[in-house]
């Protein structure tokens, strides 16, 4: 495709170089060339800060950084991964290394240039121009997503891979994505393994695996992540995948040995880091989870990727500790992340009970017993999450450890089981969060196994020939108990004996309003919050909210 000779006089470009000399060539080649502005930086941290705050047109990275942990490539892959990165960037990688593997791993992150030191200027705009010409080629889809007509992209880009047209195996790559980010998952998985079939890569295989993660095919995506990383054992978003379907099937021991081979492979990974600390404290080991969370804010707390609930299980864990200075040092790092986003609700409701266990820390165990109510009070609104959950039974399971109880606080733990442990990974979680005081461990379990006789009594009339009456009794326990799985059962045993339930209009309407209510997303077990899963491309645009919603 012949291009106009490049204006780059309204472009900007970020250069990180931890050698001054190899980096004050970079940038003076890039100022030769015509670049608007060029900016600089020694060193990895620097330079997440500018990538997660502004938008180049162009980055060039070196690969190794001496003393640093992180290398070039992992923080564009971690970038990335957080969604900081717009496909957009033209992303060159510069280092010495002329390795096959290396370059191999490029072509994979999605770069669009690998540049071996030493270059010539001439070699750095041939780079450039032909980033140039692959986002000239692709203009019509990345217009499409800029204004987030994303179906409308993905058939672009389906019709590219199809057509076999210029930059086919990219555009098969962003469409999977956009066809993921629509919930139209069969289509993308179909679209995944045509380019496996096409030429096999350990991305498109992936993409398999989370198009059936997303699809509900727990089981095949965890044998596919298995067989992908026998295959490619280097692979670290594979990891990141597999732990999560493991996460999703229960086996939370297998998903913690995961999360720890991932942060192993990319020590420097805020995100991986984090799974692993609130894995960690999960599984109830919280000895162990103490220095990954504090490493984690420590790494993690001015960067975008950071997750503030990483804070607030540290507190908990320092309070246990009898920690108190490090228990104030999280109230300050709040009242930081506060300071730069005072409308952030998440992190206020977060705050506050950090602002709790500081009160206890204190000793004004009045002030702490009237937050904790106002906690408490919380627990049947429609914005009660699990994650809301899983920290009011810490917190209630520490005031226990220290001999201070509510009157009413046997209801409300009773309250939260029935509510959120409708399954048994959602049991064992909300068991294991209350684990320092057993007595609401074992309420949780309860509560658990009565839902599922609730459940087993409901589906009984089913099999003797009423199905309306289950779902009207499905309906009213759910009602009671707010939970999801009574809820869920009912829409399942409506849609399935429609033809055969007299008032299935009526007992719909209410159905629906009750899944509205009391069984959205907040209701699942996740590991924070959840961010763009690992092994796609960033698809970000001016606005990031999908026209679509996915149809879960």
């Amino acid at each position: 495709m012949a291009l106009e000779p490049d204006d780059l006089s309204t472009s900007s470009a970020l250069v990180v170089d931890g050698n001054p000399t190899s980096r004050g060539i970079l940038v003076s080649q890039l100022r030769d060339f015509g670049m608007g502005t060029v900016v600089q930086a020694s060193r990895l941290a620097d330079a997440r800060r500018q990538l997660e705050y502004r938008k180049f047109d162009v980055v060039l990275c070196e690969l190794h950084f001496q003393g640093d942990t992180m290398s070039g490539q992992d923080l564009i892959d971690d970038l990335r991964r957080n969604q900081l990165l717009p496909f957009s960037t033209v992303l060159i990688m510069v280092t010495g290394e002329a390795t096959y593997a290396k370059v191999a791993e490029a072509a994979e992150s999605a770069l669009d240039g690998y540049l071996l030191k030493p270059h010539r200027a001439s070699q750095l705009a041939e780079r450039l121009h032909q980033a140039r010409i692959r986002k000239t080629s692709l203009q019509d889809i990345f217009t499409a997503i800029e204004a987030q007509e994303f179906e409308v992209a993905a058939q672009r880009c389906v019709q590219r891979f199809e057509s076999r047209g210029l930059f086919w195996l990219y555009a098969a790559r962003v469409g999977a994505e956009l066809l993921l980010r629509t919930g139209q998952f069969d289509q993308a998985q179909k679209l995944y393994q045509a380019v496996v079939q096409a030429k096999t890569l350990p991305w498109a295989k992936l993409g398999v695996a989370r198009a059936q993660l997303d699809s509900g095919e727990t089981v095949k995506a965890v044998s596919t992540l298995e067989n992908l990383v026998h295959e490619d054992p280097d692979y670290a978003d594979a990891y990141d995948v597999l732990g999560r379907a493991q996460f999703a099937q229960g086996n939370l021991d297998a998903a913690l040995q995961t999360y720890q081979l991932a942060s192993q492979m990319t020590p420097a990974s805020i995100s991986r880091l984090q799974n692993l600390a609130l894995m960690t404290f999960f599984m109830g080991e919280r000895k162990a989870a103490e220095p990954i969370l504090d490493r984690t804010v420590r790494l993690g707390l001015d960067s975008k990727m950071f997750d503030c609930q990483t804070i607030v299980l540290l507190a908990f864990v320092r309070l246990e500790n009898g920690d108190y200075k490090g228990l104030q040092r999280c109230a300050d790092d709040f009242a930081r992340l506060l300071e730069r986003n005072p409308d952030a609700t998440r992190a206020k409701r977060l705050s506050e009970i950090v602002q709790t266990l500081a009160l206890i820390s204190r000793g004004d165990f009045g002030g702490a017993l009237d937050a904790v109510r106002t906690h408490c009070q919380r627990i049947r609104d429609l914005d009660f999450d699990f994650e809301s959950a899983c920290n009011l039974l810490t917190l209630l399971a520490l005031l226990a450890q220290k001999a201070i109880q509510l009157d009413e606080v046997m209801a409300v733990v009773d309250t939260l089981g029935l509510r959120f442990g409708g399954t048994r990974l959602q049991s064992e979680l909300l068991a294991n969060a209350a684990s320092v005081h057993p007595p609401y461990a074992e309420q949780v379990r309860g509560a658990n196994a009565r839902v599922l006789k609730l459940a087993e009594v409901a589906m009984a009339q089913t099999l003797a020939g009423d199905p309306g009456a289950a779902v009207m009794e499905l309906l009213a326990q759910g009602q009671q108990t707010l939970s999801s799985k009574l809820i869920e059962t009912a829409y399942l045993v409506l849609n399935r004996y429609r033809a055969q339930i007299a008032q299935a209009d009526t007992l719909e309407t209410q159905v629906r309003m009750l899944r509205e209510r009391f069984n959205s997303n907040g209701s699942r077990p996740t590991l924070g919050e959840q961010k763009r899963q690992a092994g796609g491309l960033s698809l970000r645009s001016d606005i990031s909210t999908p026209t679509t919603t996915p149809a879960r």
